[in-house]
């Protein structure tokens, strides 16, 4: 039994198909098959039953698929761990889609500038996503806006931010200095997708208020949702830092929350077991230097109250 039979194992338990798992892992069928017969006399278990041409993990399977994941983990720890001795400096950054489009790019120029030699690879996806490939490896370290619970990943608060209840400047919300948290009962919102650390947030304030809003769009870019409340008249619980240039234009009106309900932290995160690298150390240290932003005092905005 090797490492090798365990990956093609795993693949087989997640996939429910030799055919998608020879894929994935870029072997023949008959190979993968092999490698399932033989962890099987190897354990002298069934791992699958094979019914109608399907599969079903049976109970010994689902016990080795418990401790396959651990070993093939801790072997790909070892394996990462010996190639970080390399010449070669990479460093794959994860990023959620708020943090994606207000911070990222800026963050990367500057180790690019400062360091030409790193080797950066850059993910943009929902909290969920990027929580699951740090936990398996293909990340090495992320900046997110949601919260992080899985106890194998570290948290560490680097930016400030906030959100604001947005809306078009016809919506008539926008002609109002004070808006009730209440009022948006009933009100349709153009929200980012389950997963989404913004998202939960506002959904954490709506529990047990009694108010039930109604969702006209979900999305998972920035640019669909303001398209939404700019040309659709619905709301949106968004950062400020992804509407600064459309409400400087006037093209949405700003509805700031009276409590601090919606203050949040943008973290950096890493796997506990992750050598902390130079590369890692210096985007930490750049995430630290941006500053929590500021509603432009000569553009008017409302107010949400309890």
């Amino acid at each position: 039994m090797t490492i090798r039979h365990l990956k093609i194992f795993i693949e087989v338990a997640e996939t429910g198909k030799m055919s998608a798992a020879a894929k994935n892992c870029y072997l023949s069928q008959p190979t993968v098959s092999q490698a399932i017969r033989e962890l099987e006399e190897h354990y002298g278990v069934l791992l699958f039953e094979r019914l109608s041409k399907r599969l079903y993990i049976t109970e010994s399977g689902k016990k080795l698929l418990t401790y396959a994941r651990q070993t093939v983990r801790s072997f790909e720890l070892l394996d990462e761990a010996m190639r970080e001795d390399r010449m070669v400096d990479r460093l794959r950054i994860g990023a959620t889609i708020t943090v994606g489009n207000c911070l990222l790019s800026e963050m990367i120029s500057h180790l690019r500038k400062e360091k030409p030699e790193l080797e950066l690879y850059a993910q943009v996806g929902n909290t969920r996503k990027i929580q699951e490939n740090l936990l398996n490896s293909s990340l090495d370290i992320a900046l997110v806006e949601g919260i992080i619970t899985h106890p194998d990943l570290v948290c560490i608060p680097v930016v400030d931010d906030f959100l604001v209840l947005a809306c078009a400047p016809s919506h008539p919300f926008a002609s109002r200095k004070e808006i009730f948290f209440h009022e948006l009962n009933d009100q349709f919102f153009a929200l980012r997708e389950p997963g989404s650390g913004t998202r939960d947030l506002f959904e954490r304030t709506l529990q047990g208020s009694g108010i039930h809003i109604k969702i006209a769009c979900e999305a998972n870019t920035p640019q669909a949702i303001r398209n939404m409340v700019m040309y659709n008249d619905c709301l949106t619980v968004i950062s400020i830092r992804l509407i600064e240039n459309e409400m400087r234009a006037g093209n949405i009106h700003v509805i700031r929350n009276s409590t601090s309900e919606w203050d949040r932290k943008f973290f950096l995160v890493t796997h506990k077991n992750k050598t902390f690298t130079p590369a890692m150390q210096r985007l930490k240290e750049l995430s630290m230097q941006y500053r929590r932003p500021k509603l432009p005092e000569d553009i008017p905005s409302g107010i949400l109250l309890p």
